[in-house]
């Protein structure tokens, strides 16, 4: 089956000026992926008439479905239903079931006590040759078109509104069916392994052999992050059990040589892994957090039924919240400093004890941009992690901006955390 590339258009000004990040372009790409089509172009355009146009004329050059995110709303700037009439040569003509949605989110979802506006009513006026995709949590409806490249094939052009919960619901529901329909698509089989404290080249290094060994249709991928490099392999073809046969052999040989350094043979995250070793423990962590002002605790609510697993969080920024909230004692801080392997220690034994936890995890250092302190330079960090039977320390000597100091101080706590949990889960 012959391969079938996709564009990803985004509109919108608030996206070229960087006010608005655009997360709907790397959900296509995932999405599209998992149905064997490849995004070979990401274009972002302001919301101009003619580079609307442009960009459609464009893309079709490369690929034969383009996605258009953006530009679908109720208000003057949001051009892009009226150039799609103009494009496919139709006309708008209003859509009674969209009406009707539309009248049903007004009254019955948003609750609103006021007729619907004419621009609310308008959002059910759409192009008269498109098949429309139902947004059911919004009023801009999805749109698909049907048209020609120079070359006589068959492209498809889909337009979602840029909101990203409105655009998900709608790809996946209504438009991701149809294009697998339409085009089909090839079997695509990912197999993703995650590491922690090595970095890109060396692993790299460790996998040179078995790149060179890899035929065309399996690719390997580096992803890079803080202190963390996932690898992604991906193969792709038309026979599904010989490529997965394939793709386990390699994945083995991709595993071996990066066994110390695993962390998960999947993309989870740290703050993932360890929430689900500490639910089939059967255990509580807490943190205590002073450089990271947060930032560890924020990644692990933020993921769903946390609380089954985290008690809570101190943010002790300053000497008095170490000695007042986790008890860290004033002469430790005094002759050590807040900045120490004895302050993480007790800071540590401190959340234990305040959140009734089995686990804790503590992290205190100078994230910069400068230090008070000629002995202790910008990057200096002591995290630990612990139960009150144990507790262990690391010191980390970072050498980067603010923002990404909080960031591999967070990371790399996690990783303590988690080595931590796993070697007391052994002992049990």
């Amino acid at each position: 089956m012959s391969e079938i590339n996709a564009s990803v258009i985004t509109i919108g000004d608030e996206l070229l000026i960087g006010q608005t990040i655009d997360t709907n372009s790397a959900f296509i790409g995932q999405e599209l992926n998992k149905a064997g089509i490849w995004v070979k172009r990401r274009v972002a355009v302001g919301d101009v008439y003619s580079d609307i146009w442009n960009a459609l004329d464009e893309e079709k050059k490369y690929s034969r479905l383009i996605i258009i995110t953006g530009g679908l709303g109720p208000t003057a700037d949001d051009i892009t239903k009226p150039l799609l009439c103009d494009y496919f040569n139709t006309r708008l003509v209003r859509n009674e079931t969209v009406l009707a949605h539309i009248h049903h989110l007004f009254v019955n979802v948003y609750k609103r006590k006021v007729a619907l506006s004419e621009a609310n009513i308008r959002q059910a006026d759409l192009p008269e040759s498109c098949t429309v995709l139902h947004n059911e949590h919004g009023s801009a409806a999805g749109m698909w078109f049907e048209t020609e490249n120079r070359n006589g094939e068959k492209v498809i052009v889909i337009s979602m509104p840029g909101v990203p919960y409105e655009m998900k619901k709608i790809l996946v529901n209504e438009a991701l069916p149809r294009i697998t329909a339409y085009f089909g698509g090839d079997i695509v089989i990912h197999k993703v392994l995650s590491t922690f404290g090595m970095g890109e080249s060396m692993v790299a290094e460790k996998l040179a052999t078995l790149e060179s060994q890899l035929p065309s249709y399996i690719k390997l991928a580096y992803l890079p992050g803080y202190g963390m490099v996932k690898l992604r392999l991906t193969g792709r073809g038309n026979d599904r059990i010989q490529l997965e046969e394939e793709m386990s052999r390699f994945y083995q040989q991709l595993k071996a040589p990066l066994k110390h350094i695993t962390i998960a043979e999947n993309d989870d995250t740290l703050e993932m892994i360890i929430g689900q070793l500490l639910q089939k423990q059967q255990k509580k962590m807490a943190t205590a957090e002073s450089c990271t002002g947060g930032y560890i605790a924020h990644l692990i609510t933020s993921l769903p039924k946390s609380s089954s697993h985290f008690n809570g969080s101190a943010v002790t920024y300053n000497n008095k919240a170490k000695e007042n909230i986790l008890g860290v004692n004033h002469e430790t801080l005094e002759t050590q400093g807040a900045v120490s392997e004895e302050t993480a220690i007790q800071m540590v034994a401190g959340a234990l004890e305040r959140f009734d936890a089995d686990y804790a995890l503590a992290t205190t250092g100078i994230m910069g941009p400068a230090s008070d302190n000629d002995e202790k330079p910008v990057g200096t960090v002591w995290i630990a992690a612990g139960n009150r039977q144990h507790i262990v320390t690391k010191q980390l000597n970072l050498g980067y901006d603010r923002q990404r100091n909080i960031q591999s101080t967070a990371l790399q706590a996690l990783n303590l955390l988690r080595k931590f949990v796993i070697d007391q889960g052994g002992k049990e």
